[in-house]
Formats: C-alpha cells, sequence, structure tokens
C-alpha cells in the first residue's frame, strides 16, 4: 500500500520542472502525479477546481490511505487554498517548498512595474503578493525553505536575512505550520536536491522533518 503525492509546480513554469523530484518520491515508495497547469493564463478558480477533482479521483483508489501535496513557490500557495476551505477532500499532508505564504516581495516588484507586471504574475497575483495570515486548515503542512541566495527575485525585492534568490526564509514562516526547514539551495534548486527530497517524503509520511534541519 503506498499513498499517491501530487506535484504542483511555481509560476511561470510547468509540470517537466518537477521530474527529478517526481522520480525520488517514487524510489521512496509514493505514488507520484504531475498537476500541470496555466500558472499566468488559468483563473484560480480553474486551476482549484481542477486541482480538487483530482485530488478526489485518486482517492477513490482503495489501496491508498492519503492523497498528499507537495508545492513549489506558487505550487505551495495554491494547494494551502485548495485545502483550506474544502472539507470533501481526501486526507494527507502538504509540503512547501520555498513558498512566499505570507506574501511575496519580489511578486510586489514585478507589480511595480505596471500593467506589464500584473501581466506577468497573472490571475495568482494578490495570493502571491499577500499570502495568508496564519494556517488553519485541517492538514498537517511542512516548508522547506532555501538560503542559497542566487536568483532573480533579489533583484527585484528587497530581502532582510536568508534567503534562496527568489523567496526570503521569513516569507515562508507562516504561523499554524507544523514544521519548518531551512536547507543550502536556492529557489529553483529545491527540486533538484537529494535532501529537499528525502525531506519531503519524511514529512508526508512522519508529519515532521528530520532533526538538526535549522
Amino acid at each position: 500500500m503506498s499513498d499517491h503525492v501530487i506535484l504542483l509546480h511555481g509560476l511561470w513554469m510547468r509540470g517537466f520542472a518537477l521530474a527529478m523530484l517526481h522520480r525520488r518520491l517514487m524510489e521512496a515508495g509514493f505514488r507520484v502525479h504531475r498537476f500541470d497547469y496555466l500558472s499566468v493564463a488559468a483563473t484560480q478558480q480553474r486551476i482549484l477546481d481542477r486541482l480538487h477533482a483530482r485530488m478526489n479521483d485518486l482517492a477513490l483508489d482503495a489501496d491508498a490511505d492519503a492523497v498528499h501535496l507537495v508545492g513549489h513557490s506558487l505550487g505551495g500557495l495554491l494547494a494551502l487554498r485548495a485545502c483550506l476551505d474544502a472539507n470533501e477532500l481526501p486526507q494527507g499532508r502538504i509540503v512547501c517548498l520555498g513558498s512566499p505564504l505570507l506574501g511575496s516581495a519580489a511578486a510586489r516588484g514585478f507589480a511595480n512595474w505596471g500593467r506589464s507586471g500584473e501581466v506577468l504574475l497573472g490571475h495568482n497575483r494578490e495570493l502571491l503578493e499577500q499570502g495568508f495570515e496564519r494556517w488553519e486548515g485541517a492538514r498537517e503542512v511542512g516548508m522547506i525553505a532555501g538560503r542559497m541566495p542566487l536568483g532573480l527575485g533579489a533583484v527585484l525585492g528587497h530581502f532582510e536575512g536568508e534567503h534562496d534568490g527568489t523567496v526570503s526564509v521569513d516569507e515562508t514562516r507562516l504561523p499554524g505550520l507544523t514544521d519548518h526547514c531551512v536547507v543550502e539551495a536556492n529557489h529553483t534548486g529545491l527540486l533538484f536536491s537529494v535532501d529537499v527530497a528525502q525531506r519531503v517524503a519524511l514529512f508526508l509520511r512522519n508529519g515532521q522533518f528530520a532533526p538538526g534541519t535549522e
């Protein structure tokens, strides 16, 4: 018996970017699915409706106990939004990878470009800029943040303290998280790190990351 895991990519990405993480989680014993969506062109409601349908379809599998979500950057924000008010979804946990759950300074920097910045952020602009105040959903949520400061976001956003080049560590510390850890990776590198994949698998199974991670 093995649980299902749905992977959600971030802004300006597509599902193929998750191939390495997909393979490593399969090797860890999970049944893994990539959820591909149009991060700019699709409305948020359209994305959430499709995600809910996919989760419920996988829940029909009698051999699985849970349907977990793992989201990178915007994907993590959408995972939380999908599970915040939905009471009829299957059980499972959420892992966010470098998601600015408290709102993104880099996204606000793009928005300052005017209409062109708004177009680049698409229909999820408000979610990216503002995030959440705290997590009050039923699912346990873990966050893996990076602190290798290499990325375009460092030009657009003013970061205080550690950051992964796109998102600051402070932007990932949403009140209500079950666990939080910081690793040596930049924003995109979170998807390719062996260490990150191992920590994701640990949290999905046990609801916590390995000790001594910060």
